[in-house]
C-alpha cells in the first residue's frame, strides 16, 4: 500500500453541519468531533454551499428550514452527478411525506428532531462509516440534551405590550419565543436557552443594551449569538455605531431598528438568522 493510499485510509472523515438552531449545530459537533469526524459548522444555507465547495465533506448534515437557502436547494447543487458523492443525513422538525420522498430521492436519510433524534441519527452514521461504528454507539448511551423542533427568539424587552405584540406575531410563524425583562435575565436565559437571535430594547431596568453585549460578548455560549436592537426611541449615530461596531472583540448588533408595528424590517432581519415557516 502506498502512504498516499495509507494517509487517506487514516484521514478523519469530513463532516458540515448546518443548522440555524445552535443547539443542534453544538451538539452534533461535540459528540461526532469525539467520535473522530472532522466536523465544519454552518448557519444558514449559502455558508453552507460555501463551505462545501471550499473544502468539500463526506457526510452533510442539514436541516430543510434554513435561512439564505433552504436544504433542498443547498442538496440539489451539491449531490450533482458531476460532484464528489456525498452522504446526506436532513433533520428537521416536521414530518412532511412529499419531504420525506424527496429525501429519498437524493439517498438522504430523513432523521426528525424528537426524543428520539440521537438514536436514530447515531444509526443512521453508524451504517454510513462502519469503520466508525463501536464509537458511534458508545456515544449512544450518553445523556442525552433537549433536541428542539423549531427555532428560538429570545426578546428582551420591560414592556410587556411589546411581548405580547412580537408573541402574536412571530409564534404564528414556527417561532419559539422566549421572554425578559431586564439585561441580566437575558443573560441568564441566552445562556441556559442558547436562542437562534436575540431581539433587545435599547434603555431598559438595571442595564442597557450596551450593557447586555457586554455581558453577551464575554460568555463563551453567546459570543456569536445574533442580536438586533429593537429600541423604543430613536437613537442617535454615535450610539448606534457603539452599539454595531466590536465589543469584546466580538460582532456587536447586527442591526438598529427603531420600534414600529410594521414588522416587516424586523422580520427580514429575523429570517437572516432564523428560517419561518412558510
Amino acid at each position: 500500500m502506498s502512504i498516499t493510499s495509507e494517509k487517506a485510509i487514516r484521514r478523519a472523515p469530513r463532516m458540515l453541519v448546518a443548522d440555524d438552531d445552535p443547539a443542534i449545530v453544538k451538539l452534533v459537533a461535540r459528540r461526532c468531533g469525539k467520535m473522530g469526524f472532522e466536523v465544519d459548522t454552518a448557519t444558514n444555507g449559502v455558508q453552507a454551499l460555501m463551505k462545501a465547495n471550499r473544502n468539500p465533506p463526506d457526510i452533510l448534515v442539514l436541516d430543510l428550514n434554513m435561512p439564505e437557502a433552504d436544504g433542498f436547494s443547498v442538496c440539489e447543487r451539491l449531490l450533482d452527478p458531476s460532484r464528489r458523492p456525498l452522504s446526506v443525513i436532513v433533520v428537521t422538525g416536521g414530518r412532511d411525506p412529499e419531504a420525506i420522498e424527496r429525501c429519498e430521492s437524493y439517498g438522504a436519510d430523513y432523521i426528525r428532531k424528537d426524543s428520539e433524534f440521537w438514536n436514530n441519527f447515531t444509526s443512521a452514521l453508524a451504517i454510513t462509516f462502519p469503520t466508525l461504528a463501536g464509537v458511534i454507539g458508545e456515544t449512544t448511551q450518553q445523556s442525552e440534551c433537549e433536541v428542539r423542533s423549531r427555532p428560538r427568539v429570545l426578546v428582551v424587552d420591560d414592556d410587556a405590550d411589546i411581548q405580547k405584540f412580537l408573541f402574536s406575531r412571530l409564534s404564528k410563524r414556527g417561532i419559539d419565543m422566549l421572554f425578559a425583562s431586564t439585561a441580566e435575565q437575558g443573560h441568564r436565559l441566552a445562556r441556559k436557552e442558547g436562542p437562534s437571535v436575540i431581539v433587545s430594547d435599547y434603555a431598559m431596568p438595571n442595564g442597557d443594551a450596551t450593557y447586555l453585549l457586554s455581558r453577551l460578548r464575554n460568555t463563551p455560549e453567546t459570543r456569536e449569538t445574533p442580536v438586533i436592537i429593537f429600541s423604543g426611541r430613536r437613537l442617535d449615530g454615535a450610539t448606534q455605531r457603539n452599539l454595531l461596531g466590536e465589543v469584546s472583540g466580538r460582532s456587536g448588533a447586527s442591526l438598529v431598528l427603531k420600534k414600529s408595528f410594521d414588522t416587516d424590517e424586523l422580520f427580514a432581519a429575523l429570517g437572516k438568522f432564523c428560517a419561518f415557516e412558510r
